[in-house]
């Protein structure tokens, strides 16, 4: 109810709530509402705020303002915890580092599992919640961590390096959001240790930030595709229309592409009128073939599905798709057409462009997100454009260059 409220009313209502105020609740705020009502209270209501906020939290809200805005906030923090903010906040974006809180529990091997409890309970300052409680040596690098359901079965006098996991999984400061995730998956983890260069244990990673990941990737991802990039919905007109017209543009100079494709063959045409009807078919079929594989492969490659032994088993598999497909719709279109223009030519030459198309389709959709993906770029932005691009021009050149062979021929 809080931010159906008018924009301009939000500062007063969070200043009437007062201590009652929640600041986490900006975390599923829309980032451009965000950012401004921030930009709208006073620093020291949103310093005190962010102080009450877990370090992922708070370092989440932070992040997106500008420079300037966060060190005034900052000042306004103690200065132990302004450092933690200050070095997640250094840290790349998108990465464990900024993903990471820096409130966790660690202790060192020589601990007995009774100190460990009663640690536990009469240490005021603990994280809200925690899962597992983290081993380390004197200089604070990682050793292990250990499950509290294995600290709550043993004997108080039983030594902490004795039940401790060294084999424990750990994420790298600098990894990339979408790598923790994937680690999480893979091991079925609820937390996940971070450590910097000099294996330092400096945060954890829990589930519920992971989750956000997943959505917030998975969302990018959908957008990408459209072209529509970071957009929300709380944009103003001016940046939504800049935001879409560069993507807009890119898919008019391809279409103008097509269109020269088309204008190669005036004259087979002009010969046969049906042609003209007949050529968007098969290029638009082509293209929703092409969108099938690409959505296949783009997330095969964001999920890590697709690597090493089974590449070449999924490419040939969406060849062959595509080249089946191809044969059944060349089939279908070909009698269509044989039966309304009384033609059974007609109906091959247009029945054998459907099969090439399909099956240019069915390699430019698996073909452009991998080599996209090799060289570093993202598959979900890119290949869109220029999967529509390939099964445009193969679609028309297809039947237009198969009429003008064989009526030639004939």
């Amino acid at each position: 109810m809080l931010f159906r409220s008018a924009a301009d009313q939000r500062p007063d209502l969070v200043h009437l709530l007062g201590d009652d105020f929640d600041f986490s609740a900006l975390v599923d705020l829309d980032e451009t509402e965000r950012v401004q009502l921030l930009e709208d209270l006073p620093v020291e209501t949103v310093a005190e705020g962010v102080r009450d906020l877990d370090s992922d939290d708070a370092v989440y809200i932070l992040e997106d303002l500008d420079e300037a805005q966060q060190d005034a906030i900052l000042d306004k923090i103690p200065h132990a915890e302004r450092v933690s903010l200050e070095r997640s906040l250094d840290y790349p974006e998108e990465s464990a580092g900024r993903l990471m809180q820096t409130e966790f529990i660690a202790v060192a091997p020589t601990w007995t599992v009774g100190q460990v409890i009663d640690y536990c309970r009469e240490t005021a300052d603990l994280p809200e919640d925690f899962y597992e409680i983290h081993v380390v040596d004197d200089e604070g690098r990682l050793l292990g961590t250990v499950a509290l359901d294995k600290i709550l079965r043993a004997k108080r006098m039983a030594s902490i390096h004795d039940i401790v996991h060294e084999d424990r999984v750990a994420a790298r400061v600098g990894d990339d959001r979408e790598d923790v995730a994937h680690l999480f998956e893979h091991y079925n983890l609820i937390s996940l240790p971070v450590v910097d260069e000099n294996d330092r244990l400096v945060g954890v990673v829990t589930a519920d930030d992971v989750v956000d990941v997943v959505k917030e990737e998975a969302e990018e991802d959908m957008r990408a595709l459209a072209g529509v990039g970071d957009e929300e919905i709380s944009d103003d007109v001016w940046y939504t229309t800049r935001n879409r017209f560069l993507w807009l543009f890119v898919n008019l100079i391809t279409a103008f592409l097509a269109a020269s494709v088309i204008g190669l063959f005036e004259g087979t045409i002009a010969k046969i009128v049906a042609l003209a009807a007949m050529g968007p078919v098969v290029a638009g079929q082509g293209g929703n073939a092409a969108t099938q594989t690409m959505t296949v492969a783009v997330r095969a490659l964001a999920t890590r599905e697709v690597g090493g032994l089974n590449l070449r088993r999924f490419v040939n598999r969406e060849i062959l798709v595509s080249f089946l497909n191809g044969i059944a719709f060349a089939l279908l279109v070909g009698v269509v057409v044989w039966g309304w223009y009384g033609e059974w030519q007609l109906g091959f030459v247009v029945g054998a462009g459907m099969v090439t198309n399909l099956i240019a389709g069915g390699l430019a959709g698996v073909g452009i997100p991998l080599a996209v993906d090799k060289v570093g770029g993202d598959p979900a932005v890119i290949s869109g454009v220029f999967v529509t691009t390939v099964t445009d021009c193969v679609g028309f050149f297809a039947v237009l260059g198969f009429a003008t062979w064989w009526y030639g021929m004939a």
